[in-house]
């Protein structure tokens, strides 16, 4: 029988590393990267069966990457491995098209349980957040769970996590492939949109909404 491929996204190396010796019996492991623009062209050159990504990792965090990934290729199962014990992560995590959120400290058969319940068409949360979300997503109904963030584009998404991570304005053109000025206009367009101020504003709100 063909073992399904799988691919991690971590930017911690020895966390990829040492999951290793946990999948590799069950799976065959295709890869591993540390950004989340790597996940999305190792996505696209691999064609895994499953991703088992973190949600905070650099240049594209890995709920945006996981956003992208979905729309290319919505079979693919997800599933987040994460320190993130916040519900609105797992909301959006969810939102985004993972099939299981698990956390890093929680057992090593959780993760394979949450992987093998994707694959089956399943969906897998770790217990300790179940309740939670289920009562996170009743008082946030669903299309307003990231309200402002959601105003924002996949572009401007993007944007905002590389001047975030402290970034200049040509650096993140040149990792977007895009002018300087798109990026200045991207920039100015979300100070509008979200009402802000300034440079530092931008960045603050990024922070707040995990965009890092």
């Amino acid at each position: 029988m063909k073992k399904p491929r799988i691919l991690l996204a971590d930017d911690h190396r020895m966390v990829s590393e040492g999951l290793r010796g946990l999948l590799e019996p069950n799976y065959q492991l295709v890869g591993m990267v540390e950004d989340g623009r790597a996940l999305l062209e190792a996505a696209d050159k691999l064609m895994p069966d499953v991703v088992v990504a973190d949600v905070s990792m650099p240049l594209l965090n890995g709920i945006e990457a996981v956003r992208q990934l979905k729309k290319k290729n919505p079979q693919c199962v997800v599933v987040f491995l994460t320190m993130h014990l916040d519900v609105a992560y797992a909301a959006s995590a969810f939102d985004a098209g993972a099939s299981g959120y698990v956390l890093k400290h929680s057992a090593p058969s959780e993760l394979l349980t949450a992987i093998n319940s994707g694959l089956k068409g399943q969906t897998y949360i770790t217990p300790i957040l179940a309740e939670e979300l289920l009562n996170y997503q009743h008082s946030h109904p669903k299309g307003k769970q990231e309200d402002r963030l959601s105003r924002l584009t996949s572009r401007q998404r993007e944007v905002l996590q590389l001047l975030a991570e402290g970034l200049s304005v040509k650096e993140a053109a040149a990792i977007l492939g895009i002018s300087a000025r798109t990026v200045e206009f991207h920039k100015y367009s979300m100070m509008e949109t979200l009402r802000l101020k300034s440079s530092a504003d931008l960045v603050r709100f990024a922070v707040e909404h995990g965009i890092k």
